[in-house]
């Protein structure tokens, strides 16, 4: 083979291998699904009441003290893991009124809850509703 014709069969398998029907895409990202979770119930004088949740995914969690009997009431509202037995507490907030939210963040699948309990305050006992909002 002549080196004409090797150069010419070089410069065609270079150009043949340098073309090809493959696409490129950007990637994706999925943003998980959110859950929201209503827990209500009555506080009492040195009282104390768990929440647990499941969530299926990393991401935000928010718990909002979406309401109490008297909206100017002073209670405690915190979040945390499951153990199977107890929350352990992560965040806290020993000064909630109604409307505060906590934010926490989760790094996969688990048990979390949320906690609601009196700080000393309640002198009767507090109808109030928590929100929890979860992937």
């Amino acid at each position: 083979m002549s080196r004409l014709t090797f150069a010419a069969l070089m410069a065609v398998v270079l150009s043949a291998s340098a073309c090809s029907n493959n696409t490129t895409t950007a990637p994706t990202t999925t943003t998980p699904a959110t859950f929201s979770d209503t827990f209500t119930g009555t506080l009492n004088r040195n009282g104390a009441t768990n929440f647990q949740f499941s969530v299926a995914a990393a991401g935000s969690v928010y718990a909002t003290l979406t309401s109490v009997a008297d909206s100017t009431s002073v209670v405690g509202v915190s979040l945390g893991t499951w153990n199977g037995v107890s929350c352990a507490i992560v965040l806290a907030n020993d000064a909630a009124i109604q409307g505060t939210t906590i934010t926490g963040s989760v790094t996969g699948v688990g048990t979390l809850c949320a906690r609601v309990y009196d700080v000393g305050r309640a002198t009767t006992p507090l109808d109030y509703q928590i929100t929890v909002v979860h992937p």
